[in-house]
């Protein structure tokens, strides 16, 4: 099918870059992916013993800077992907964009709907933008200078974790207000795979019209992410 008739000048970026968003990010995850293997199954003892020769090699393999670096690489491109997913919250809730109520409210004027959504979005987000600083600028010299450079890559990995966690918190809010605003518009999904994202994630959220605590759902929401992704 050919674009339809436009009623904006411009959209949105946040419909219109994920493509160029998501694939980084999907990148970063491969490639984290091939480093892991490799330093899993590689030979990193220090000194490395011939057993032959009884001869002992003092090297470098215990240098993790492919990890670290990949570690780093990660999470900055996941801030990409969460960013581009309050963006696309923000859109959800705005009248001229949706066509919908603002919000996605379905009371008396001035009902919350989803609007707390956005707030519980962005503080994740911002645990997810301090998480993504890189910890590979960092430096240390120790033992009398003789170990003169650390890949710290297990700070990487300790700052990974909690960035992870923030990042489910951002798309589960995404995805409580995408299935919100598509119940209300009651729009047909024709896309085999979207339409099945959908239907897993109606039928683990409910659909409360009135304004109420949403913690309870964003929480299912959360642990709906996987089976939506096909995972």
């Amino acid at each position: 099918m050919g674009p339809g008739p436009g009623s904006r000048i411009q959209d949105p970026f946040g419909p219109r870059a994920f493509p160029q968003v998501q694939g980084p990010a999907l990148d970063a995850v491969d490639a984290l992916e091939e480093i892991l293997t490799t330093d899993l199954n590689a030979a990193a003892e220090n000194p490395l013993i011939d057993v032959d020769t009884e001869n002992a090699y003092h090297h470098g393999h215990f240098s993790t800077a492919y990890l670290a670096l990949s570690l780093d690489h990660l999470r900055a491109a996941l801030h990409h992907v969460a960013e581009l997913s309050a963006a696309r919250l923000g859109d959800l809730v705005e009248p001229e964009l949706t066509g919908l109520t603002p919000f996605l409210s379905a009371g008396p004027p001035g009902s919350s709907g989803t609007m707390i959504l956005e707030y519980v979005a962005h503080d994740a987000l911002s645990r997810l933008r301090h998480a993504a600083a890189p910890v590979t600028l960092g430096t240390a010299v120790i033992s009398r200078g003789l170990e003169d450079h650390a890949s710290f890559s297990t700070q990487a990995a300790r700052s990974t974790s909690p960035a992870i966690g923030a990042y489910r918190t951002v798309l589960a809010c995404e995805l409580l207000g995408a299935v919100r605003a598509l119940r209300m518009d009651s729009v047909e999904l024709s896309a085999a795979p979207v339409a099945e994202a959908f239907r897993t994630a109606a039928e683990a959220l409910p659909m409360i019209a009135e304004d109420h605590t949403l913690t309870e759902e964003i929480a299912r929401a959360e642990s709906t992410l996987p089976e939506c992704a096909g995972l």
